[in-house]
């Protein structure tokens, strides 16, 4: 099982090679070619997401705001919690400038996909409006580039597995909610093989919980994720804030190390890319970030297509939005609480457990407590939503009516996620997001310059 597991490991690094500079190098395109475009209207992007431009006869299923929430329901997420701490804990401080960098390019990317998915929909077996980069491809490119829509299909079935999720919550569960009160973890032996019963069962009851939304489709999975997204971003800025205020003499020490480490790394404990732990650094802020807001990957088109909208720029720049909010906002912070509480230079903590220790020294009486309720609202939300990516997907390759049997496929991956190894969950999602990324990349750059011409429209009608 080691050996396997080293073989997904180093698999994850060489799909990266090439993926890292199709992502960031893609990003830079589409920055410098809309001429910053969607950057200049920040704030109408702002007035889209408040409702401002609704129009509830627009083709669609449901509002930009809810949209959003849900696009945002995946990926503020476990990866905020956990997916920021493995990232500091590999590579230090310095990871977190590249995971900046990634994001700001990735809200350019964003903007150009979702524009994409919402001018390019399609119709499902059953006659639905959909979206996502198989439609795009489907729609706008031709049978020519439809193996790269099958692509997309087969790895957003494997992405959007919830087994990150499912895996950081139960963890958090024992170690924070369990075995400080005296329950200690139960295990049974199948051959050779120790399975934990205690996260056996912490992974049904999750299970359970998620079967009550998932089966209710997008409407209901866009309802739950409108009312969880503003609970946990508030819950999760407020109980950082408090700790930064805490060690506030800290945090001017640490912003600075986060840019000079990023260019001379002497915390990074990972693998060297092209040569050196530059390089090395550099691959791992460009996976943490992309593993967090998933820009360039696709799923964040899938959600908002589904916005009832006659003017896809409105969802290309809703979307844009969401680098913004998961990692430029969420992931600092939970970054920020980590470095500043001194808990990174714990060798051998990393994910949730290392959250954990920063959440203790800061608040010893309530932390884990604050924090264990964070990380339930973060994981439950993103299961939510990521069933609703992979089902999509299956429903474009076999029809909607046997779509169905990607619900039950998910629900017992939770109880899989529940039981594995984080770093193996890691490298599984890693390759599946890598791949996901080629077919994403490659179609928005030839189809950008139809995205430019309609963002010259909508900016003039607008104007006018």
């Amino acid at each position: 099982m080691q050996s396997f597991n080293q073989f997904v490991s180093t698999l994850a690094g060489y799909v990266w090679w090439p993926i890292l500079f199709l992502i960031i190098g893609g990003g830079v395109f589409f920055l410098i070619y809309s001429r910053f475009i969607q950057y200049r209207y920040f704030l109408h992007a702002l007035n889209v997401l408040r409702g401002k431009y609704d129009d509830p006869n627009a083709p669609g299923q449901i509002s930009s705001y809810k949209a959003l929430s849900t696009a945002l329901a995946s990926t503020v997420g476990m990866g905020n919690l956990a997916g920021v701490a493995a990232a500091i804990a590999i590579g230090g401080p310095g990871a977190l400038f590249w995971m900046w960098i990634t994001s700001w390019v990735g809200m350019s990317t964003n903007f150009f996909s979702s524009t994409l998915a919402s001018m390019f929909r399609g119709k499902d077996s059953e006659g639905q409006l959909q979206g996502g980069p198989m439609y795009v491809i489907r729609e706008a490119l031709g049978k020519g580039w439809q193996p790269l829509a099958a692509l997309f299909c087969i790895c957003c079935m494997v992405g959007a597995l919830p087994i990150f999720q499912a895996n950081q919550l139960t963890q958090a569960l024992v170690d924070i909610g369990l075995k400080p009160n005296g329950f200690d973890e139960k295990f049974i032996q199948l051959g050779s093989v120790s399975i934990s019963l205690t996260k056996f069962i912490i992974g049904l009851v999750i299970c359970v919980i998620c079967t009550i939304v998932i089966i209710g489709g997008i409407k209901r999975i866009g309802a739950w994720a409108g009312s969880l997204v503003p609970l946990m971003i508030v819950l999760h800025f407020v109980s950082v804030v408090y700790i930064l205020i805490v060690y506030a003499d800290q945090v001017p020490y640490y912003f600075g190390l986060i840019f000079t480490d990023a260019f001379s790394p002497e915390h990074f404990r990972g693998d060297p890319f092209l040569g050196g732990v530059t390089g090395g650094i550099i691959m791992l802020g460009v996976r943490r970030a992309t593993f967090s807001n998933e820009a360039g990957i696709g799923t964040a088109p899938m959600a908002m297509s589904a916005a009832k909208s006659n003017e896809p720029v409105r969802e290309g720049l809703v979307s844009m939005l969401s680098p913004v909010i998961d990692t430029i906002i969420s992931c600092s912070l939970t970054a920020f609480a980590i470095l500043v509480t001194g808990v990174w230079k714990n060798e051998g903590a990393s994910g949730i457990t290392l959250t954990s220790l920063a959440y203790k020294a800061a608040l010893p009486f309530a932390g884990d407590y604050i924090l264990l309720l964070c990380t339930f609202i973060f994981a439950i939300s993103a299961l939510f939503s990521y069933s609703y990516y992979g089902r999509k997907a299956l429903a474009y390759l076999v029809g909607v009516d046997r779509s169905k049997w990607y619900d039950y496929f998910y629900l017992l991956a939770i109880m899989m996620g529940a039981l594995v190894s984080m770093n193996f969950v890691l490298d599984v999602i890693d390759i599946a997001f890598a791949l996901m990324a080629i077919p994403t990349m490659l179609s928005t750059f030839a189809l950008a310059p139809k995205v430019m011409t309609e963002a010259k429209a909508y900016f003039a009608r607008m104007r006018n």
